[in-house]
């Protein structure tokens, strides 16, 4: 199996010359660049800025910036590993984060240093201004030269997950994962080295890490990198930055849709979008982008998208067929629900290797048979393409009857009023559970009796909400999945 770092190499040799990074700074409207050759330089001088070697610990809380990509590419040729830090968590979860990781060196942003510092304790911490100075030389981040080596089965990230429907687990991602899912996920967008990514999700999560800079570095693409997403100036940064590809969740995809100003449509060959749109906002997004989204589906667990709609004509409301190289498979619901989504490959090549210092919930998250429990529920049309039934805790049982909550929100997104809809379990002293729907308006709040006639009219009884609650926002994760199950405690 190969590794990140051999992909890197091999990059830098075959396309030296080419641009790899062009990283705009939105609030200065600046925009750097480097060359492979010249960002195989400082990741060189960064390393040794890090003072790192083989199996050491990185903990990294930075926004989009160059030195996050450094700090990774660094770590992945020296066999050491990073901790990608949401670098807007409190305190007390940075604190958590390293005292499980141990790590030798903390990176953070100048202007956040207070309460990093403070969570870091006694590890050594550089501060960064999160501009392209951090790659300058003098900078605390760049010393001397300093190369290495790595294996396939070194753990290159640790990566918390989102932590949606639960608390965050430490997922283990090794060299041979992030290659694999680089050449899978390059394939599956038609990736060559002629195209530019376009990244604005947060470098932290495995979106951008993944489908965008992996794939880059697998074919030799170069990838512009926003400072931070805004959603009025996406249409006039992707212009002026060039871009050919893109990747959006569902959530940034809306805010664009209603910030957008206007302007000539793009020109892209790709965009990935991941999470359910309406078909007027698909519609919308085509329109702005110059091509026909594609959905997909993964997980941080997963590496690559293992569902990923790569047909001839986009089909919106699916998350496509699996991907070439991953393998899938629907297992029956004992309790006659929709069947449960499994991803098979092998620990720590094709998979994630398992959790951090739990084996029990690693053992826990594989088949007898060794397929890893998604913990989503799916279906699965005549043409082999998939349709996302929610994940496993998105059903509930009223009176009995299994209801997707995925399917109630479809339906109450579709009311003019709404903007944007989760639906959630609701105690009930007779049926044990319903259903009730927290919302964000799309003007004027409509009355409850309003919306709870216009759902009768649409929905079965056991699916119809029984209570709507509106809301100014929906909590969510820094990547815009919505937390449902702290959107649940807004109704108690």
């Amino acid at each position: 199996m190969g590794t990140l770092a051999g992909l890197w190499e091999a990059a830098v040799a075959r396309h030296g010359a080419a641009g790899f990074l062009h990283f705009h700074d939105v609030d200065t409207g600046d925009t750097v660049c480097w060359t492979y050759t010249e960002f195989d330089d400082r990741v060189a001088r960064v390393a040794g800025g890090l003072g790192i070697g083989p199996g050491d610990t990185v903990h990294l809380a930075l926004g989009n910036c160059p030195a996050f990509v450094a700090v990774w590419l660094a770590a992945a040729r020296v066999g050491a590993r990073i901790v990608p830090a949401d670098p807007r968590a409190t305190e007390a979860e940075l604190a958590e984060q390293i005292r499980r990781t141990r790590p030798v060196v903390g990176v953070c942003a100048a202007a956040r240093a207070a309460p990093y510092r403070a969570a870091a304790g006694g590890t050594r911490v550089l501060e960064l201004t999160e501009t392209a100075a951090d790659l300058d030389d003098g900078a605390p981040l760049v010393g001397t030269p300093r190369t290495g080596s790595a294996a396939a089965g070194d753990v290159l990230a640790i990566m918390f997950t989102s932590g949606t429907t639960a608390a965050p687990k430490g997922v283990l991602l090794t060299q041979a994962l992030y290659a694999f899912t680089g050449e899978t996920m390059a394939r599956a967008a038609r990736l060559s080295a002629r195209h530019r990514w376009f990244v604005v999700l947060p470098l932290f999560h495995a979106n951008a890490q993944y489908y965008c800079f992996a794939s880059a570095i697998a074919v030799g693409a170069s990838v512009a990198l926003a400072s931070r997403f805004t959603a009025s100036g996406w249409r006039a940064q992707a212009a002026g930055l060039g871009v050919t590809h893109a990747s959006l969740f569902a959530a940034p995809a809306r805010m664009i849709l209603a910030r957008d100003p206007g302007g000539d449509p793009l020109a892209l060959e790709h965009v990935w979008f991941a999470q359910n749109l309406t078909r007027d906002e698909y519609e919308r997004l085509a329109a702005l982008t110059g091509c026909r989204p594609r959905q997909l589906y993964g997980m941080t667990e997963t590496g690559p998208a293992v569902l990923t709609d790569t047909g001839p004509e986009p089909v919106p409301d699916t998350i496509g067929t699996p991907t070439e190289g991953c393998l899938v498979r629907l297992a029956a619901d004992p309790g006659g629900g929709l069947p449960h989504l499994e991803v098979g490959g092998q620990p720590g090549h094709t998979l994630f290797l398992g959790y951090l210092d739990d084996p029990g919930t690693t053992a826990a998250a594989f088949t007898d048979d060794g397929w890893f429990r998604t913990g989503d529920r799916a279906t699965v049309d005549d043409d082999g393409r998939y349709r996302f039934g929610g994940r496993g805790g998105d059903i509930v049982k009223v009176g009995g009857e299994n209801v997707s909550l995925t399917e109630v929100e479809a339906v109450l997104a579709t009311h003019p009023a709404i903007f944007e809809v989760v639906a959630v379990g609701a105690p009930d002293p007779v049926l044990d559970e319903t259903v009730a729907a927290v919302y964000v308006p799309a003007g004027a709040a409509p009355s409850e009796e309003e919306l709870l006639a216009w759902s009768a009219q649409r929905l079965a009884p056991a699916r119809r909400p029984r209570r709507f609650l509106a809301v100014d926002e929906l909590p969510r994760t820094s990547v815009g999945k919505i937390k449902r199950f702290q959107v649940g405690q807004l109704l108690r």
